[in-house]
């Protein structure tokens, strides 16, 4: 590697430093207080070495026993000392340090809040799982246990080189030349534990996305006798991880020893250079004692430092991972408009969109307009992958244009600030979406100040208590992680609910009633058509069944509206709709 790119690492590095201390200055007292507790803790181990001379020279060879029975106080007291300081500087570096993990995984999690939804069309949900827990875990470790050994065994070298000099400069020089040998070994495997602990956390994510794709496609890997394909997919993920992390083990094995043998050569030069009578003359037995001693003493907290620059490596790349995402651009939310409650007239004027990262050429959409009143019901209808479902994404802003405009009331949803424009429409769609909570909750989620005779009447409106009433807990049932307790139509009656309950003055039905049976969906309907009086209704249905009553019925096809009329209208053209309504209905009509 090049000066200048290993300048670019240590600035990098260094940047990293800079950015994490925001999250640790709420506690730099704390922090403080813990690196005053290793600074003592690694004196007192210098301190220790130190001793060794005036217990040789002053009280065994001078014969003077009161330096003896005084020793004895000394040591105790030094670690009583060395235990306190141990145990205030260790918990306070963890207390920091887990408070600065939870704030960056506080962070984080609502960055994810705050992304665009086209982010999370690229990125595996494994990985950015993995984010929040592994990467900040190593953050944790970093900014503790190697932060310690650091701390603790930098301030023990720098007491054991000051005794080394203090007793004899003229021997302590010659350790000195193993200095930059030390250097130039720590800044080649640093630079090799960074590149392999950046391998772990992509193997990591891999292991995260594998296991997450199995856990929600259980009943799939089962019913279609997948488990030796998703067991075999594991274990190339799994084993790709223990490679990596074997390549950081070896690393670390080969770093140490070979610190170590360096450190050995110096010791073997001393002794050699001790034996001249110039220097010899200069040493008494507790001199040469403490000198070979802070030698042999300085090799641990090397080794140690050694190795937790492994650990250290791994919190820099965790914590530049993490600061990609933080670094990303959040959805745009430039608008400043915001009004309690729209009137709901919905214009789309020549839209024209393209999925961002799309493989596709085509556009999903070309030339769309449409007008909705405010209070009128618009179907969409048209073969799977024609765009009707685009749409409705376009109208809240989880996509933005790529060209032409949508406005609601005339005024462009750009200019709405973001939370004000969503908090006007309501939505159910195809794949719903339940948390791990009760019924009650999962109705209410996101309503504040809604009372429990409000969701029970919402539940009630939307069918919810026919099947609620008879479970043990009622409404307080707790549903499951994505609602794996209910069946499809329970959930999709649980989303009508909370779409009820939110009272919108726009509705988003995207295929609202497509987990129903014949029987359910005919009660669902009948629910809708009551919700949907007064409201702007965006109604994207393949059972044309349930949109016959639509005020306008638009056919889409390859992105584009090629037919627009009542139901009545649409079937006398006898176009697009009219095929549509044959394939489904045959020669019943």
């Amino acid at each position: 590697m090049s000066a200048k790119d290993n300048s670019a690492e240590k600035g990098q590095t260094w940047a990293s430093f800079k950015r994490l201390w925001p999250y640790v200055s709420p506690y730099k007292a704390a922090f403080a207080v813990s690196i005053i507790g290793m600074i003592i803790y690694g004196g007192v181990d210098a301190g220790m070495i130190y001793l060794v001379q005036p217990l040789i020279d002053d009280g065994l060879n001078s014969g003077r026993s009161d330096v003896l029975r005084m020793a004895p106080f000394i040591v105790v007291g030094m670690f009583l000392l060395r235990g306190v300081a141990n145990f205030v500087s260790s918990y306070c570096l963890a207390w920091v340090s887990q408070n600065v993990v939870m704030s960056m995984r506080q962070r984080l999690f609502e960055k994810y809040l705050s992304l665009p939804v086209s982010f999370f069309d690229t990125q595996s949900h494994g990985d950015l799982i993995s984010k929040l827990t592994f990467d900040t875990e190593q953050v944790a470790r970093a900014s503790s246990s190697a932060l310690v050994s650091m701390i603790r065994d930098g301030a023990t070298i720098i007491g054991l080189l000051f005794i080394m000099f203090y007793q004899s400069w003229q021997l302590s020089l010659i350790f000195f030349m193993v200095g930059p040998v030390v250097a130039v070994v720590i800044t080649i495997v640093s630079r090799r534990f960074r590149k392999i602990s950046k391998a772990i956390q992509q193997a990591m994510g891999g292991v995260t996305t594998a296991s997450e794709q199995m856990i929600k496609g259980h009943k799939n890997v089962i019913a279609f006798g997948g488990q030796e394909i998703e067991s075999e997919r594991f274990a190339q993920v799994n084993n790709r991880t223990r490679r990596q992390n074997m390549k950081l083990s070896a690393a670390q094995a080969i770093s140490q020893p070979v610190i170590q043998i360096i450190g050995s050569f110096a010791i073997g030069v001393v002794l050699f250079v001790a034996s001249f009578d110039s220097i010899l003359s200069t040493l008494t037995p507790g001199i040469f004692i403490t000198i070979i001693g802070s030698m042999m003493g300085l090799m641990q907290p090397v080794k140690h430092l050694t190795k937790v620059n492994a650990d250290f490596q791994r919190g820099i790349t965790a914590a530049n991972s993490v600061f990609a995402v933080l670094d990303l651009e959040d959805a745009k939310n430039t608008g400043t408009h915001t009004v309690e409650r729209v009137k709901g007239e919905v214009v789309l004027d020549n839209v024209e969109f393209v999925y961002p990262n799309s493989n596709k050429d085509e556009p999903a959409l070309s030339g769309v307009s449409m007008t909705i009143k405010a209070g009128e019901t618009v179907a969409l209808v048209g073969r799977s992958g024609s765009g009707k479902s685009t749409i409705s994404t376009l109208l809240p802003r989880f996509y933005d244009t790529t060209d032409g405009e949508i406005r609601i009331d005339d005024i462009n949803v750009n200019e709405y600030e973001l939370g004000n424009l969503r908090s006007h429409i309501a939505m159910v769609s195809q794949q719903v979406t339940l948390f791990n909570d009760t019924i009650a909750n999962n109705i209410a989620y996101a309503c504040e100040g809604v009372t429990r005779e409000q969701i029970e009447a919402a539940a009630e409106a939307a069918y919810v208590q026919e099947f609620v009433n008879d479970l043990p807990d009622g409404l307080d049932t707790m549903v499951g992680e994505n609602g794996v307790l209910l069946s499809g139509g329970q959930r999709q009656r649980i989303a009508i609910a909370r779409a009820i309950l939110r009272d919108a003055p726009i509705l988003i039905l995207d295929e609202a009633t497509s987990a129903l049976d014949t029987e359910s969906e005919r009660a669902i309907q009948s629910a809708l058509d009551v919700l949907q009086k007064g409201r702007t209704s965006l109604v994207i249905a393949h059972r044309l069944s349930t949109i016959e009553n639509a005020d306008v019925i638009m056919v889409v096809d390859k992105g584009e509206i090629i037919e627009r009329g009542s139901h009545s209208e649409l079937i006398e053209k006898q176009g697009a709709y009219f095929q549509l309504h044959q394939l489904q209905f045959g020669d019943n009509d």
